[in-house]
């Protein structure tokens, strides 16, 4: 005889049948799993409700100062890192740092001064902080925002 659809029961025990409190002594009736007298026995009380202990979302401290929405974040490369990526020199844009592996596509890009360049690089690039547009300067380079 093969197996059919219509063959399939759960395993014995594997499905019990929800408990209905407080409906016969026989069966979690009386007090229905909530102990005997007390606040917890009575009807309408808070589940979060500690006894007129001060409560735990008032004794945590509360959130201090905001969350910004209007900040811009960039993905930074340092200048050493740069000159370790293009030692050649010559043009750099956002495409050629993301086809390097520097940043992620798809998002702003910031130049900062840590490091040190000896080639001369024309970058171009979302942001760059004051020091590393002194050093591609320096090293006869150009640093142009787009």
């Amino acid at each position: 005889m093969s197996l059919k659809l219509h063959h399939l029961r759960p395993a014995p025990g594997a499905k019990t049948e929800k408990t209905r409190v407080g409906r016969g002594e026989g069966s979690k009736g009386k007090t229905a799993g909530r102990g005997t007298k007390g606040t917890g026995a009575r009807k309408n009380v808070p589940q979060n409700f500690e006894g007129g202990q001060m409560p735990l979302h008032m004794r945590l401290p509360k959130l201090k100062g905001f969350k910004n929405p209007f900040r811009v974040e960039f993905q930074v490369v340092n200048v050493g890192r740069l000159a370790e990526l293009f030692p050649n020199g010559g043009d750099v844009t956002v495409a050629d740092l993301v086809e390097a592996g520097a940043v992620r596509d798809g998002s702003l890009v910031k130049v900062l001064g840590s490091g040190d360049v000896s080639v001369a690089l024309k970058v171009s690039a979302n942001a760059f902080s004051g020091s590393a547009k002194a050093k591609l300067e320096a090293a006869g380079g150009s640093a142009t925002e787009v």
